[in-house]
């Protein structure tokens, strides 16, 4: 059974940095596509990062470009989010996602396998 799961969340005043990791047992990250997604409170859950294991591409919605970087470790099956910068708006519980395919896709139905999530609060 492939379970990711997430950790690293917790609180940070603004402008500070985190570092989330996620690990994914039952499941080979070769050919394959990881993602990043948040959900704020009242809020729908939203695409953040992806990358492919395949080409090493990396992919940032705009609310995160420039501050955060998502990087991966195949061998391990692990991919992590380093967040700097923080802004309050960045709040939200983040969730790691894991395709079946290489594909990266931003909607959630095309990402197969999800984590429990791990919440992230920045305060101003």
């Amino acid at each position: 059974q492939v379970q990711p799961v997430e950790s690293g969340g917790g609180s940070v005043q603004a402008g500070g940095s985190l570092r989330l990791s996620c690990v994914v047992s039952g499941y080979t990250y070769v050919n394959k596509c990881m993602a990043w997604f948040r959900q704020a409170p009242g809020k729908e859950r939203e695409w953040a990062a992806a990358m492919s294991s395949t080409t090493g591409g990396t992919y940032y919605a705009d609310s995160v470009t420039g501050r955060f970087t998502i990087s991966g470790d195949s061998s391990k099956n692990e991919l992590y989010l380093l967040m700097s910068s923080l802004k309050p708006e960045d709040t939200a519980m983040y969730y790691c996602a894991a395709s079946r395919g290489a594909f990266c896709s931003k909607e959630e139905r095309d990402n197969d396998f999800w984590g429990q999530g791990t919440q992230v609060t920045v305060s101003s």
